[in-house]
């Protein structure tokens, strides 16, 4: 089988950095060609010279910059100022880079491919199908933003589509309810749980003996709750002295406002924080008995993220907004973590509460605080949590165990063109 895959025009065909959804498609992608399959990565061109780079198994194939999508990018401004109509906004439609998606589509039909997998850009289905006729089309959606669009131009674009794939019951409920024709199905994003496991020379005595490290993974963004985070941490140092957090992430990646929920009310007590600088009014927020125990580590290479869930002792994710998926909580559960995170999006789908971590209610710093005093002072259930989140990653959430459900759903959509053809 004969597969496309490609992301955002910015993401560069190679192999990723860092984590989000161009580490989704490599994931899958990198498996698929483990399994013997042709693999194509579409992506930017960048700096590089050459258009085409093979690695481990995967062709990337790079779409030279365009002038005219350069051009048009500057309609961006009309989102990020609020002008654009809400259900039509520039980043859904036809403008946003589409010389580049015109391209992908040529060539992936120079390359006769039997699938197109392809990220969040609706609007450009017609454009492959136009391309690509006989091809089967996957659409993967890692966010909750198509029932936020307009669904009598959303369902025309998709109504050539074989199969739309949501990361987790939540998207995929979301799409069924608002697109109830189309054959969605759930795909979890993932982990390596191969990486990200525990050592075997893990000393449980020698950590239980030294200050205790709570852990963030994640984009330093308002959406990710990291304000109600240091609220909530405040509290924790003055009964629990003995304790750092840690937040590692970039620091100038914060999630448009624009593209978020406005209608849900956490969400919309998050637009204070787009004014001005969101690291400085973090730093403002810690408090004085707390000032030498937050450290701001900044943006880790994904891979390399493995030293700082070794060193921690709980790993904590107050996503404010409903989560679509957030693959650090499964990573973390993959290193043994007990977790904690809030009751909201595809949380409860991830974390059993009560069993591989504790789930609190979006924006409560009281719930949060007291949810890592209660962990920080019971090893026992830190332990039990850990081992069993671990066993969870391991049977739900390997990478290995999704590239496998999305064969098996490709399979099917060629069993059905073959079953077409010969009617």
């Amino acid at each position: 089988m004969k597969i496309a895959f490609f992301d955002y025009p910015m993401t560069l065909a190679e192999p990723p950095k860092t984590g989000g959804v161009r580490l989704v498609s490599y994931a899958l992608a990198l498996r698929l060609a483990r399994a013997g399959h042709e693999v194509l990565f579409y992506g930017s061109k960048g700096n590089y010279q050459e258009l085409e780079y093979k690695e481990d198994g995967i062709t990337y194939r790079r779409i030279p910059e365009s002038w005219l999508d350069k051009i048009l990018d500057t309609f961006s401004l009309l989102d990020s100022w609020n002008i654009s109509n809400p259900q039509r906004p520039f980043y859904a439609s036809t403008l946003f880079f589409p010389e580049f998606y015109r391209q992908v589509a040529k060539d992936i039909q120079g390359q006769k491919c039997d699938v197109i997998h392809m990220n969040i850009v609706p609007q450009f289905v017609p454009l492959m199908r136009a391309y690509n006729p006989q091809v089967k089309i996957v659409l993967h959606i890692h966010s909750d933003f198509l029932p936020l669009l307009d669904p009598v131009i959303v369902e025309k674009q998709i109504k050539s589509i074989d199969l739309v794939v949501g990361c987790s019951n939540y998207v995929t409920n979301q799409v069924r309810k608002y697109l109830p024709h189309v054959n969605s199905q759930t795909l979890y994003n993932g982990a390596d749980t191969h990486h990200f496991s525990i050592p075997n020379n893990y000393n449980r005595e020698a950590k239980k003996k030294k200050i205790k490290q709570i852990l963030f993974v994640g984009r330093i963004s308002p959406e990710k709750g990291v304000h109600i985070l240091i609220d909530a941490f405040n509290k924790v140092v003055s009964k629990y002295p003995q304790v750092e957090l840690k937040l590692v992430g970039a620091e100038n990646a914060l999630v448009p406002w624009y593209i978020l929920d406005k209608e849900d009310p956490q969400t919309q007590k998050l637009r204070p924080y787009y004014q001005g600088s969101y690291r400085a009014q973090l730093q403002k927020r810690i408090a004085a008995s707390a000032a030498n125990s937050v450290s701001f580590l900044g943006k880790i290479p994904h891979f390399q993220l493995l030293e700082y869930y070794q060193q921690a002792d709980i790993f904590i994710f107050p996503s404010v907004w409903n989560e679509p998926f957030g693959m650090p909580v499964v990573e973390a559960m993959s290193m043994g973590l007990p977790v904690i995170t809030t009751r909201g999006g595809a949380f409860p789908e991830l974390v059993e509460d009560g069993k591989t971590g504790l789930l609190v209610e979006r924006g409560d710093v009281e719930a949060l605080a007291e949810a890592m005093l209660r962990l920080l002072l019971d090893d026992n259930l830190c332990q039990a949590m850990g081992g069993e989140g671990r066993r969870q990653a391991v049977e739900k959430f390997d990478w290995n165990h999704q590239a496998d459900q999305l064969l098996h759903h490709y399979q099917t959509m060629m069993k059905s063109l073959t079953t077409s053809l010969r009617s």
